[in-house]
């Protein structure tokens, strides 16, 4: 049982699309799949703009977005309060771009206030993009992109957005708040295994494009531009995994936008007033905290790195660790993608039950998943 932020539980569905023959990427077959997959990622994105999609993770779509709007030496504005804001600043920095760093400590969110100082404060225009990760699954916590964006729209810079543990998992209005670059991955809130890498592009990053000068081939995303308004892909994609997108996406149509993310909104809260109630801290602020995974510190009594082993041995039960100086602190339960509130109850249980056998006994035996339960009815 996944109970990891990435990768997520995989609905039936989608895994018998991806066990159906392979076809020919270049037939009739293929591009109406392509298609429809284009239409439903615009939906999504909620965006007009180019959604595009490349045999990568999230990471690789990220690169992308950076290397094809950027030239080296460029001036960027980089968010780091976790492991992947941190991971953006050395992949920034692997392509020459000259790094400016606004950070938090893991746990708190971003200060739109210093994003709002450093481009005011840029009166020459050098700032060329800002990079942001609107949900820093490290450390549980959900920046306040929309804020961020209208500096930088205001600015003129590009704002490249991860949003591997958003998309899909809460809103991203992408035309709406004015986001350039926008990267995600397959295996998060798309319920689908790993593999592809999804970006979308607005019409003032093609503008940037057109004087980027870092080195692309497999990446350039101008050709998979000019090939999706084919319904093609630039080179053999993998083809059973479109087979398996655009399931999910149809699940996804079928729900609703405001279903999904109600729904998310519904176990991030069971999740952490369960938490509450068996006396495990929570990292990160209610006001503040992710609808993708939920980080909670282990106690003197209930070691966060035994919870996890127990969780794996005793209920076959993935929860994540922390990571770099977090490691051994935190564990982290997923709670995106093809989940439900079941998920969430049997995972309270498991933790509950394993607290309990390690000392932590100091509330009333099924605490954690009453509470769970009555968030969850609402």
């Amino acid at each position: 049982m996944l109970m990891i932020p990435g990768p997520t539980p995989v609905p039936e569905q989608v895994l018998l699309a991806m066990a159906k023959h392979t076809i020919g990427h270049r037939t009739a077959a293929f591009s109406a799949i392509a298609k429809d997959v284009t239409e439903n990622l615009k939906w999504l994105h909620q965006t007009k703009s180019d959604v595009l999609v490349v045999a990568a993770s999230g990471t690789g779509a990220m690169e992308a977005g950076i290397i094809n709007f950027l030239s080296a030496g460029d001036r960027v504005l980089a968010g780091s309060n976790g492991k992947f804001g941190d991971r953006w600043v050395k992949v920034s920095r692997a392509f020459g771009l000259e790094v400016d760093e606004i950070t938090a400590d893991w746990g708190k969110p971003l200060d739109p206030a210093e994003f709002k100082a450093k481009l005011e404060a840029d009166s020459g225009k050098e700032i060329k993009a800002v990079i942001v990760t609107h949900s820093e699954t490290s450390a549980g916590v959900t920046n306040d992109l929309q804020t961020i964006a209208g500096y930088v729209k205001a600015h003129g810079a590009l704002m490249i957005v991860d949003a591997v543990t958003s998309m899909g998992a809460a809103s991203v209005p992408v035309d709406d708040w004015g986001l350039d670059v926008v990267c995600s991955g397959s295996q998060k809130g798309y319920m689908m295994p790993p593999g592809l890498g999804i970006i979308s592009v607005s019409d003032k990053a093609w503008t940037a494009y057109e004087s980027a000068t870092l080195p692309k081939f497999y990446f350039d995303l101008k050709a998979y531009s000019k090939n999706a308004a084919k319904d093609l892909t630039p080179f053999t994609p993998p083809v059973n995994l479109y087979f398996a997108l655009q399931a999910s996406l149809q699940m996804m149509r079928k729900e609703g936008l405001e279903s999904i993310f109600a729904r998310h909104t519904r176990l991030r809260d069971a999740t952490r007033a369960a938490m509450r109630a068996i006396n495990m801290p929570l990292l990160a602020a209610d006001d503040v905290a992710s609808t993708a995974a939920t980080a909670v510190m282990g106690t003197d009594k209930a070691d966060a790195v035994q919870i996890i082993k127990q969780c794996q041995s005793r209920f076959d039960m993935s929860l994540a660790g922390g990571q770099d100086h977090l490691k051994g602190k935190i564990f982290r339960i997923g709670h995106l993608g093809f989940m439900d509130d079941r998920d969430v109850l049997t995972a309270t249980a498991a933790i509950e039950s394993i607290v309990r056998s390690m000392g932590q006994d100091s509330f009333t035996p099924g605490a954690g998943v009453s509470a769970a339960a009555q968030v969850l009815m609402g």
